[in-house]
């Protein structure tokens, strides 16, 4: 007994340090992160390529299961790769019917994970992509949610998370504008790729949510639509 206790204990203080991340220098928040695919969802054999145009404006409509929409402008121009990612996604249409699984009062609202358990992806990672324009600096700020760097690579895929202030210590740089080393662990880098330019006050409603607990599910996303300009 004494025994299966212990491994009870491991296995739960296991499981709450996959959903806290930060580094040295950081705040001691919760940082969004991502972890492995199911088989038995939609997945792909590699990243999406490039084919988004940077000389045009994209922009991502969010319409609500509950009712709702908000509109992220996409920093197709900062971080191309990040950007043509989740346009891919959104046109596959693999964001629909996806919840917000994970959403912290006054940090920011998680999703993007098909299973609406935090460790859903789509079999595939790639590199962070930073731009010193693209940064958290207040609430509505889009980013990819990760797993931190693995042998060298980023693990960004079809998780994000929209900010709810200023998450400075997210940022792929150190307050002095010099990069941060993101292969030391337990730094936090996420790569931002827009931001609402509509609709915050949907973004704000969103249900709060712990999937660590049991309880209902988090708010569905009807649908994404890329709209580009």
């Amino acid at each position: 007994m004494k025994l299966l206790n212990f491994f009870l204990m491991v296995v739960f203080v296991t499981s709450i340090a996959s959903f806290i991340g930060c580094g040295e220098d950081e705040k001691q928040e919760a940082t969004p992160i991502a972890a492995e695919v199911s088989s038995t969802y939609k997945s792909y054999d590699s990243a999406p390529e490039v084919t988004i145009d940077t000389k045009n404006d994209y922009f991502a409509e969010f319409d609500m299961e509950s009712g709702g929409k908000f509109t992220i402008d996409l920093y197709e121009k900062f971080v191309p790769i990040t950007v043509n990612n989740f346009v891919f996604l959104a046109r596959e249409g693999f964001y629909d019917g996806v919840t917000f699984h994970r959403v912290i009062s006054g940090f920011m609202a998680q999703g993007g994970d098909q299973t609406g358990s935090g460790s859903g992806n789509a079999g595939y990672y790639f590199d962070n992509e930073f731009h010193p324009d693209a940064l958290h600096d207040g609430p509505g700020v889009i980013s990819m949610a990760n797993r931190g760097v693995i042998n060298g690579k980023g693990t960004n895929g079809t998780q994000f998370f929209i900010t709810y202030k200023e998450t400075h210590f997210l940022d792929g740089y150190k307050p002095d504008g010099s990069p941060k080393n993101c292969a030391v662990p337990q730094t936090s880098c996420h790569s931002v790729f827009g931001k609402v330019s509509s609709g915050m006050d949907v973004v704000n409603s969103i249900s709060l949510r712990d999937p660590s607990v049991p309880g209902p599910q988090g708010d569905v996303i009807k649908s994404v639509t890329i709209i580009e300009k």
